[in-house]
């Protein structure tokens, strides 16, 4: 039977709109609404974060923040690291802004240096621009890019500060570790707000999308079979949920919504089915904005998620 530990990350420096940092809280608060012991079963550990970084001026442009990223996500990497390498246990990573997920799946690939590793990214955006291609220079929107070890300097259109450059290739290389994932093992699941310069680095990889239109076509027990299907080469598999892959008609307690998602209870059925797999070590969830939420929709829904999620993993000998 595995464990679970709760690693909080309340950093939203990776974001461009404010109030991520204060998700995790939401959530805790949902679950006082419904009465659920749930934070009081598991063990929790809270990582620092760098929000304070929020309040001076921007020195690197086309990657804001990078700086007090890389620091949070190296604390992050040990933490998740220490969490996969003790028997039974699984880390669950509750993180404001989605940038944090660089150091979620850097301590993973710590943890199992050898052994290949598959990443299911549950989110409406591809996340894979980086310091030369972003248009906004927001990191939340890079953490595949930083993943995976791609510049796309075929497409730049940036010519980051010598600072950046230095933080940005820390940040890939965490662990002393770059890709930690091949392309080919990632499944990006309900994409659809993408720029032209991840489209062309998506073809040029040729990496799996499943569209929200996919699953249900297929059925959505059938779509995470066939997902867990396409990874079966890969030995782990780390699941990383952006709430943003859920439709804005459920809430708009997230900071770049995007319509035409899934449902609340399509992504708990979903997250619920591939954690059947053994393959999982590890889970995330990002991007919960209450700011935006006048009546805490979207953290019920993702602690509805997280409660079904934790309940599954439990039950996985």
């Amino acid at each position: 039977m595995k464990t679970i530990k709760i690693i909080e990350v309340k950093s939203e420096i990776g974001a461009g709109t404010r109030g991520a940092s204060l998700g995790i809280d939401a959530i805790k608060i949902a679950a006082l609404d419904y009465g659920s012991k749930f934070f009081n079963n598991h063990e929790i550990v809270e990582i620092p974060a760098g929000n304070r970084s929020l309040f001076d001026l921007i020195h690197n442009e086309y990657a804001k923040h990078i700086p007090e990223i890389y620091d949070v996500a190296l604390k992050v990497a040990y933490e998740v690291k220490k969490a996969v390498e003790t028997p039974g246990m699984v880390p669950f990573v509750l993180e404001g802004d989605h940038s944090t997920s660089v150091g979620t799946i850097a301590g993973i690939k710590m943890a199992y240096p050898d052994k290949r590793l598959g990443v299911i990214w549950i989110d409406a955006h591809a996340d894979i621009h980086s310091p030369y291609t972003t248009p906004s220079g927001n990191v939340h929107g890079m953490a595949m890019a930083a993943i995976t070890g791609n510049d796309n300097l075929e497409n730049k259109i940036n010519e980051p500060v010598a600072e950046t450059k230095e933080y940005w290739e820390k940040l890939k290389t965490i662990g002393g570790i770059c890709p930690k994932v091949l392309p080919s093992d990632v499944v990006y699941v309900t994409l659809r707000d993408t720029e032209m310069q991840e489209d062309n680095l998506i073809r040029k990889f040729g990496m799996k999308v499943y569209t929200v239109a996919e699953m249900r076509a297929k059925g959505i027990e059938r779509a995470a079979v066939e997902v867990l299907n396409y990874l079966d080469k890969c030995d782990i598999i780390h699941i990383s949920f952006d709430v943003d892959s859920m439709d804005p008609s459920i809430s708009h307690g997230t900071g770049t919504p995007a319509k035409d998602g899934i449902s609340e209870r399509e992504a708990g059925n979903f997250i619920g089915r591939l954690l059947y797999s053994k393959k999982i070590t590890s889970f995330e969830i990002a991007e919960i904005n209450p700011t935006l939420d006048n009546e805490n929709i979207m953290a019920e829904n993702a602690f509805e998620i997280l409660q079904k999620a934790a309940n599954q993993i439990t039950r996985v000998v």
